[in-house]
């Protein structure tokens, strides 16, 4: 199951949960005396909604505990199912996956690290044509997750594709890497590449460097 329905189902449960306890509070209150009712609204109403805000508080430090731990499971997951897949197709999406779901940050994917570093490289290298132009992007950027400099001249190479969202992505790559021996080039596309998307992404790499 992925992470977002399991965190779908999450949020179901827990309207149900809140909308039956909001009908039973009415049904009971409806059966208390006009008397009963006085009181608890001097002096149990405060109270409870003391308590509210009391749970409100604790759910809000919960509920990231709970966000890294689903996270981290689904992480988990889909690093066992890399591990296992043959198929380069679907060994590719779950590379993707992998990044994704980890918030594109290396931490916890240093296990499949290598692994991840030659598939995508293998990918920006061989998926060519217009068609797959998509595919090429991503792995570049997802390259620049990894923290690994060896792969600094095949993304700057790429900054020099023929489709604007690959050498947008490739400036995205080296951002994350802060490869500062990509700054002068960096620097010519933000100022040269006809797309502004591209120098925007380039624009922000070079920033990035420091």
């Amino acid at each position: 199951m992925s992470l977002r329905s399991q965190t779908g189902q999450a949020n179901l449960t827990a309207i149900l949960i809140v909308v039956g306890a909001i009908v039973t509070l009415v049904w009971l209150w409806k059966r208390l005396s006009p008397e009963t009712q006085d009181v608890l609204v001097e002096q149990a109403v405060p109270i409870a909604l003391l308590g509210l805000a009391a749970a409100a508080v604790l759910w809000a430090t919960i509920r990231p505990i709970l966000r890294r731990r689903r996270r981290r499971r689904e992480r988990e997951r889909l690093m066992a199912a890399f591990q296992r897949e043959t198929s380069p197709d679907k060994r590719l999406d779950l590379a993707f996956a992998l990044i994704e779901v980890n918030d594109y940050r290396l931490e916890g994917l240093e296990p499949v690290a290598p692994a991840l570093k030659a598939i995508f490289t293998t990918t920006l290298q061989k998926a060519l044509g217009d068609k797959q132009h998509k595919i090429r992007g991503m792995a570049a950027s997802h390259l620049g997750v990894l923290q690994d400099k060896s792969v600094v001249p095949l993304l700057l190479k790429a900054l020099e594709d023929d489709h604007a969202y690959v050498r947008s992505c490739a400036a995205l790559g080296l951002g994350r890497l802060r490869a500062v021996e990509a700054r002068d080039k960096l620097a010519e596309v933000m100022k040269e590449d006809w797309d502004q998307t591209v120098r925007s992404r380039a624009r922000e790499a070079w920033e990035r460097l420091g």
